[in-house]
């Protein structure tokens, strides 16, 4: 006996169906809605960015010195800036109750109205020397050492090639209304070599 071709793909669809494994294929349609969703919803990871909480500088930095160096320079630098600022603000009489404190690797100087608070400290997991300043803002200083020794050098921003002795220079001479010497401070000068070039 003949059975119509109809009826044996009804009878299959009808098994396969009740299947309890069984999934329907979805429609071209239906797969592209499926996948428009999972497009709209999907995280990007265009925008990551590791570490993105740091500064790219801090890792070059930390190549450059050792932690002990880096602690050995960053004392000379802050207890000769501590002893600077002590005698600027004994030689000045006209600002109004400016005051110097230092502990903690950290510097404080407060210039008084209108001039502001200058604060200095040492940064030991980045291997830098951070400024606040009320005139420029806050920098952020990297030690760059001397091709022939580690323990001298200066201290640069390097986002403007300002060094640290250069910035203080500048700024703390206009609030006091003389030239200072900061360059006289330890490693507060660019080095030169053979060539004449920045060391």
């Amino acid at each position: 006996m003949r059975v119509p071709l109809r009826q044996v793909i009804a009878r299959w669809s009808r098994l396969v169906t009740s299947n309890p494994w069984f999934t329907p294929m979805a429609t071209n349609s239906s797969r592209l809605q499926e996948y428009s969703a999972v497009t709209r919803f999907r995280p990007s990871t265009n925008h990551y960015r590791p570490y993105s909480s740091m500064n790219p500088n801090d890792f070059i930095a930390t190549s450059l010195i050792d932690s002990v160096t880096f602690v050995t320079v960053c004392s000379d630098t802050l207890e000769s800036l501590v002893d600077y600022f002590e005698q600027i603000i004994d030689e000045t009489n006209t600002l109004k109750n400016p005051d110097v404190t230092y502990g903690d690797g950290v510097l404080t100087v407060s210039f008084g109205e209108p001039h502001g608070t200058y604060v200095i400290n040492r940064q030991l997991p980045n291997r830098q020397i951070w400024l606040s300043s009320p005139t420029s803002g806050p920098k952020r200083y990297d030690f760059i050492p001397d091709k022939r020794t580690v323990n001298e050098g200066y201290w640069l921003y390097r986002h403007d090639g300002v060094t640290l002795h250069e910035l203080l220079q500048q700024e703390i001479s206009a609030i006091v209304g003389r030239e200072l010497e900061f360059f006289a401070l330890p490693h507060s000068q660019r080095l030169q070599d053979t060539t004449g070039q920045d060391g």
